[in-house]
Formats: structure tokens, sequence, C-alpha cells
């Protein structure tokens, strides 16, 4: 068995409900209900109950990147000249609006930010990191790490 903390405040039907979201956020509220036990009225205020509470946050599609031309992912760490709230506010403010950096994440570490891209091909990266990384604000180094395959690929946490 995994060692999953049991959320607060959630009962079984509730972690069955986010479980069964997680693998389908389409599913008709009818079939939900039956995989849960319970009826469609109950089940919808449960799922508007965790919406409100903010268990569930939104919800997705997920697509294909390699159909959309951004079947290179890169991570890319990076080293900020200065670790000072101007200098980190304003590396997170020009990340926001790149559309090819999907996840920013300060780390603690040997660098401060771990960057997880997706590009086109490697030429695209060579064009993205020149022109778009190493200007944002405050970059003094960076280390690239291109994923040669996705062994494991989810956003699915553990209930």
């Amino acid at each position: 068995m995994n060692d999953v903390k049991e959320p607060a405040g959630l009962d079984s039907i509730d972690r069955k409900i986010l479980r069964l979201l997680q693998q389908d956020g389409r599913i008709a509220n009818l079939k939900l209900a039956e995989a849960v036990h319970l009826s469609p009225t109950a089940v919808l205020e449960r799922v508007r109950r965790l919406t409100r509470d903010g268990y569930v946050l939104g919800y997705e599609a997920r697509l294909n990147p390699r159909l959309l031309g951004a079947g290179l992912m890169v991570f890319v760490e990076v080293l900020l000249d200065r670790t000072v709230h101007d200098v980190m506010d304003n590396f997170r403010a020009a990340v926001q609006v790149r559309a090819e950096i999907l996840e920013c994440h300060l780390v603690a570490g040997g660098f401060d930010y771990l960057l997880k891209t997706r590009v086109a091909d490697m030429v695209a990266y060579r064009e993205f990191i020149g022109s778009v990384v190493w200007a944002l604000p405050g970059v003094r180094e960076t280390r690239t790490y291109v994923v040669m395959e996705e062994v494991k690929n989810t956003n699915a946490i553990p209930i």
C-alpha cells in the first residue's frame, strides 16, 4: 500500500470523486454518481463543494505537444546574479509572459529556478535560450537538460 496522507475534511467518497475526476475531468455526473453509489444531485453538490473549497482547481485538456509544434521538452537550471527581491520579482514577472516556459519553480540548492520548457526542436531551443532565457532579468548562468524520453508524465496527485 502507498503512504498517502489522508486529506483533512474528506471522506472516502470525496476521495473517490477526486480520483475519478483526475482520470477523466469530463466524466458525466450520472456516471460519476454511479461509480460512487450516490444520487446525481448528491454528487453534483459534492463536486461543487470540492471546487469551492479549492480541492479542484479547474479542468483542462491534455494536448499532444509533438502534433502542435512543441515536441522538445527541455529543463533549464537558472542561477541569478543576485537573489534579492527586486531581481527575483522581475525574473518571475518576465517568466509569466513566455508561453514556451510551462513551469517555473524556485528551488533550494545549487541554483535558483528550474524551468520546464517546450519548443519545436533544438534549433528553436537554441533561439529561445539565446533570445529569451539569457535575456531574462538577473540571469547569470544556465544549465540545459534536454529530455530524450518521457518515462512518466502525469499531474495526478495520489489520493
